[in-house]
């Protein structure tokens, strides 16, 4: 006994969804396939949030030392000595050349 064609044409059109949604659970932009890839971004942005964080926490040292109310006067005399190039007449300037 044959099927109607109404009832074949619904089966067949379930099928072809079926089929493109387990092709897309294994190709898709979040499948199968793409899991390691994605995990890969994930450690380096997970390294990346970390060096980040790290010189956000520097630099947010730094803004405490030059704190105007109770700025640090080693590094205040630091900044003004290299951004000024102001020296003691005792004070003898070594340079070291980067490699």
């Amino acid at each position: 006994m044959r099927k109607p064609a109404k009832e074949q044409m619904r089966q067949g059109l379930a099928l072809f969804v079926l089929l493109v949604l387990t092709g897309l659970a294994i190709a898709g932009p979040t499948g199968l396939l793409a899991w390691s890839e994605n995990s890969q971004a994930l450690e380096q942005r997970t390294a990346q949030i970390a060096m980040l964080t790290e010189k956000r926490d520097a630099l947010k040292n730094r803004v405490q030392l030059l704190n105007p109310k109770a700025a640090d006067a080693d590094l205040a005399s630091e900044l003004v000595r290299r951004n000024l190039g102001v020296l003691h007449a005792d004070e003898v300037v070594i340079t070291i050349e980067d490699e």
